[in-house]
């Protein structure tokens, strides 16, 4: 089955970067889109970016320009690298994962899109 296992999550204060990787495991599409998202207390999910598996890739406003999103086939990892976090980027952060047709769009890619998840990885920035 189909495994997601994040991890790079941690402390850092304000302006400071942090990179989280997720070990992509048993996916067998050849066509398909990982995404990262996140969910602070009392918020709802948030996706803040997509790649298919043509490389392109989709970013929300709120991490556009800090946030990128990459991937390496080859370690069948994906990654969000992040910079000059802010204390409003604090939350748990998810890889997902699922086949995918078209282009990916943040507008329109939505938490249901996905049905494979990780367990999440904490990211907490102090000011």
């Amino acid at each position: 089955q189909v495994q997601l296992v994040e991890s790079g999550g941690g402390s850092v204060q304000t302006g400071g970067s942090l990179r989280l990787s997720c070990v992509v495991s048993g996916m067998i599409y050849s066509s398909y889109c990982m995404a990262w998202f996140r969910q602070a207390p009392g918020k709802e999910r948030e996706g803040l970016a997509g790649i298919d598996s043509d490389g392109s890739t989709t970013y929300a406003d709120s991490v556009d320009g800090r946030f990128t999103i990459s991937q390496d086939n080859a370690a069948n990892t994906l990654y969000l690298q992040m910079n000059r976090l802010k204390p409003e980027d604090t939350a748990m952060y998810y890889c997902a994962a699922d086949g995918w047709g078209g282009r990916i769009d943040i507008a329109t890619m939505t938490e249901e899109d996905f049905g494979y998840w990780g367990q999440g990885t904490q990211v907490t920035v102090s000011s």
